[in-house]
């Protein structure tokens, strides 16, 4: 076994594969028979992403991973359509860029100020846009990390809502751990870095560590976007020579289609659209009657949510797309 230093002090280890296959192993016997229930989110890729965000530790992967069963039971991510998010996604403030990097991994471009930033739309709504922009983008990768291009143009500290900054992170480190690749900071201004330092104990070592800062007038960060993507599909405003942006009424159509082949994906595994409902109820009880997770043993858990046997299984099918 090796290992690489991180940040804060925190060294990030590494394995043979060999041992990755024992430590998935692990997994999998604490976890029980519902790692056989669903496929998708209990594949050795997917407990290798849990894994290496948990430094390798079995014990709070596996908790990691229950945690994450239990929020899609709940949130239902599969379930959201454009519909659900079509006024959230008409400024083109999070959408999916039409061409990959040069490693051809998706890429996720972000405009925070796109609209004004306190505007009616809850951070309920927020979340939900940006889960079903995850969900769409690993349903269309055949990579494991994605790509994340953030426009700063017009960004300004009206824009900062820690709130939404703080439910962001948990959804993406700790439900979609790993699939960061790479964020690209473009061109934020000065006072970014004030609120940069605010936003830093939200983040994971490792995921700070893959955000780069990025401007249009230093010769290092025009090479840094030549190395990465294509320049003739990169909009103009990241410095790339593609004039066309964003068009919603053409993304719209995108997303329809996508929506249709994902309920075409789902409907060929699960005929209910309350197909959740029974492992929900009986998992309720996961989190009352505790103090705090940490209080809740892996047997218990297990226990708990395999009252819901049939439903877990007919997840698995229509749930988690292309999860490993």
């Amino acid at each position: 076994m090796a290992s690489m230093q991180l940040r804060r002090g925190e060294t990030e280890k590494m394995f043979s594969t060999e041992e990755e296959q024992a430590k998935i192993g692990e997994i999998r016997k604490i976890i029980g028979p519902i790692a056989d229930k669903v496929p998708l989110l209990f594949s050795d890729a997917s407990i290798l992403r849990f894994l290496k965000a948990r430094n390798w530790s079995t014990k709070k992967a596996a908790k990691m991973l229950k945690n994450t069963l239990k929020w899609r039971l709940e949130f239902k991510p599969e379930k959201i359509r454009w519909e659900d998010v079509a006024r959230e996604a008409e400024t083109g403030k999070l959408y999916r860029a039409n061409y990959l990097d040069k490693q051809g991994r998706t890429v996720l471009v972000m405009r925070p100020a796109a609209q004004p930033c306190q505007n009616a739309n809850s951070a309920t709504g927020q979340i939900k846009h940006l889960v079903y922009c995850m969900e769409n983008a690993i349903f269309n990768s055949n990579q494991e990390q994605m790509v994340w291009l953030v426009d700063f143009r017009g960004w300004n500290s009206s824009c900062i809502s820690l709130k939404i900054t703080r439910e962001t992170a948990n959804v993406l480190q700790n439900h979609y751990p790993e699939r960061l690749g790479l964020a690209i900071l473009y061109n934020p201004p000065k006072v970014f870095e004030s609120f940069w330092t605010m936003v830093k104990p939200f983040l994971e070592p490792k995921t700070f560590k893959k955000a780069r800062f990025v401007y249009p007038d230093n010769p290092k960060s025009r090479l840094i976007m030549e190395e990465i993507f294509d320049l003739d599909k990169l909009e103009l405003f990241f410095g790339g020579r593609n004039a066309l942006g964003f068009n919603y009424k053409v993304y719209a159509q995108k997303m329809k289609d996508d929506d249709k082949r994902m309920s075409d994906f789902i409907g060929s595994g699960c005929s209910s659209p309350s197909y959740l409902q029974s492992v929900l109820s009986e998992s309720k009880h996961l989190t009352s009657g505790n103090s705090s997770d940490e209080e809740l043993s892996s047997d218990e858990a297990v226990a708990d949510l395999e009252e819901g046997d049939e439903s877990i299984a007919e997840m698995h099918l229509a749930g988690i797309p292309r999860m490993g």
